[in-house]
């Protein structure tokens, strides 16, 4: 739990009774390998911390998933539009790997920003952090080669990226197995 607190306090250092605070509305969960966090359809009522294991975010289709995005040990998970609208997410989170998540409900959530000095300032500039990674992420789409955003993706988190089966990072990044698998081969 005190990676979350790291983590936090990179957004904005909060006192100790904003952390109890904060703490005391966290629940922690574990999922097995290839657990739905999140199905197509719901409602996310959960800001998750991932602790342990490795995600996947994906629109389901029938032939080919369309995979857009993974969290590793570390990082927060939520369809965070879902999460901020309350309407139902248009796609699936997934676990890759078993993983442990301390979760926070979204009307826990709201008491915090409302009860605690730090709770808005984490959250807004948390915000800002995901806007980025989403920007980034669609930058790359426009203006990176598919190698290149592999090369990219593999940097990040070397030692997590081999855990994630190649068809997963083959639509990530845009390009058919085949495709990727030509890439490796160049590159190795």
């Amino acid at each position: 739990m005190e990676n979350i607190r790291k983590e936090l306090d990179q957004f904005a250092i909060q006192s100790d009774e904003d952390w109890q605070f904060f703490k005391s509305k966290l629940e922690k969960k574990a999922f097995g390998k290839k657990a739905v966090v999140l199905k197509e359809g719901a409602v996310e009522k959960y800001l998750s911390f991932a602790e342990t294991g490795i995600l996947r975010y994906y629109i389901p289709k029938i032939e080919n998933d369309l995979t857009f995005g993974f969290i590793f040990p570390g990082g927060f998970s939520s369809a965070y539009d879902s999460f901020l609208t309350q309407q139902p997410s248009k796609y699936q989170v997934e676990t890759l790997t078993q993983a442990t998540l301390w979760q926070i409900h979204f009307d826990d959530l709201q008491e915090v920003y409302a009860n605690t000095q730090s709770g808005n300032e984490i959250g807004r500039k948390n915000t800002e952090n995901l806007f980025l990674i989403k920007s980034r992420r669609e930058l790359a789409l426009l203006d990176k080669t598919a190698e290149e955003r592999y090369r990219d993706l593999f940097s990040e988190r070397p030692e997590l990226i081999r855990k994630i089966p190649l068809k997963y990072i083959a639509s990530y990044i845009g390009v058919t197995p085949q495709a990727l698998s030509r890439i490796r081969s160049r590159i190795s």
